[in-house]
């Protein structure tokens, strides 16, 4: 197979290049670089100037603030503003709810809602997953109860990526328990994270990191016109979510971002690089890597008709995080004991004075410890195997 980008394609792989050369603030990139804890401001810092240049939301259509870009040239972008060493794009506003406001909001939900998040003003946290209802996401028992104006919202939430950093919350809630089947009884709600009985508590993870967290709801007044499309209809427009979270999921551009990493790491370790086990493993990991990004360009060729998007998106989620795994343990084996004594804690969040390994192996048990987490978040890979399964082998 022979794949080539259109002279157009690669005149905005050179735009987007320079772009990040120029405009990418040093010690954000050197904080990605050393695998260390982003905050909010360095994200904003970042999604700024992409806000500037009109990049911030590079999936949605032009009449709502998008770039109007094919699918080929929002992979292109991904992959350099990565490998440039720039932050992913990770706030849910941008990536999960402005797609599902824009095909089934309201025009005055998109009006008040979608130009913050364009500009970086206000995050989004997405309040799906329970502490019983993870996978299995239609046994969630959330209530919202209509009261006049208002539902009442009463449960408990919980893996909210970044809700510490966010105003605002996207919430899968049931609105019908008598419902035949149980996801046809859950609704779409938008809840502002500052309504009296909202409490916000933050998850310690395996590397010492806070950037997941409990939502607790006690009779959180909600107003009837923060509902999403139609009532009982939420698990449509979760699906239509989960879709895009689950081909971002892959993660190619992270996967060549990280390898890149290990390269230069080798590169400095003394015999490192011409050692032939090590080389093979590293060319087993491109090749995979390979195999993977021409998999997702096939999907996002215009030329390539999409049978079943729920079964593609699951195959690059499964396959693109179980690789992502892999890059990070071969990060590990390349800092060697370097790593353990950075890996306690918290203690790889900050760091004043001088390190207890060399600068660029101290974080890497920190990062291989975060990234488990890859292949359970947007439906655990046991679960994607099955919806694999089912549609390919029923």
């Amino acid at each position: 197979m022979k794949f080539e980008f259109s002279a157009e394609d690669e005149a905005l792989r050179q735009e987007v290049r320079a772009f990040v050369a120029a405009n990418l603030q040093p010690h954000i990139r050197r904080k990605v670089e050393l695998g260390l804890r982003l905050e909010r401001a360095d994200y904003v810092a970042w999604y700024r100037k992409l806000f500037e240049r009109g990049w911030i939301t590079p999936g949605w259509p032009r009449e709502y603030g998008g770039p109007g870009w094919t699918p080929v040239q929002r992979h292109i972008f991904d992959e350099e503003t990565l490998l440039g060493g720039a932050p992913r794009i990770v706030a849910s506003g941008i990536n999960m709810l402005g797609p599902v406001l824009i095909a089934f909001g309201t025009d005055a939900q998109k009006q008040r809602h979608l130009p913050p998040i364009r500009r970086s003003e206000v995050w989004w946290g997405q309040c799906f997953s329970e502490p019983d209802a993870g996978s299995d996401l239609a046994s969630l028992r959330t209530s919202a109860v209509r009261e006049g104006d208002h539902f009442v919202v009463n449960g408990h939430k919980v893996w909210t990526s970044y809700a510490q950093f966010c105003e605002m919350l996207f919430c899968l809630v049931r609105t019908d328990p008598a419902a035949a089947k149980p996801q046809e009884g859950i609704s779409f709600l938008l809840i502002d994270a500052s309504t009296p009985g909202v409490q916000i508590r933050p998850i310690r993870m395996l590397e010492g990191g806070t950037d997941l967290n409990e939502v607790f709801f006690d009779n959180v007044r909600v107003p009837v016109e923060n509902l999403v499309g139609e009532l009982n209809k939420g698990w449509s427009y979760a699906k239509y979510l989960l879709g895009h979270e689950r081909t971002g999921i892959a993660g190619i551009g992270s996967c060549k971002q990280q390898l890149a990493r290990a390269r230069a790491l080798a590169a400095a370790q003394p015999g490192l690089a011409d050692d032939p086990i090590w080389r093979q493993r590293l060319a087993a990991l491109e090749i995979e890597l390979m195999a993977l990004e021409y998999t997702g360009l096939r999907l996002l060729s215009a030329n390539q008709p999409s049978r079943a998007p729920a079964v593609e998106a699951s195959l690059l989620k499964v396959r693109g995080t179980e690789l992502r795994q892999e890059i990070y343990d071969l990060l590990l084996d390349i800092a060697g004991p370097h790593a353990v004594p950075f890996s306690l804690p918290g203690q790889f969040l900050e760091f004043d004075g001088e390190l207890p390994a060399p600068r660029e192996l101290a974080s890497l048990a920190a990062n291989a410890l975060d990234s488990r987490k890859l292949s359970i978040y947007g439906g655990a890979n046991e679960v994607q195997r099955n919806v694999i399964a089912k549609a390919l082998l029923s």
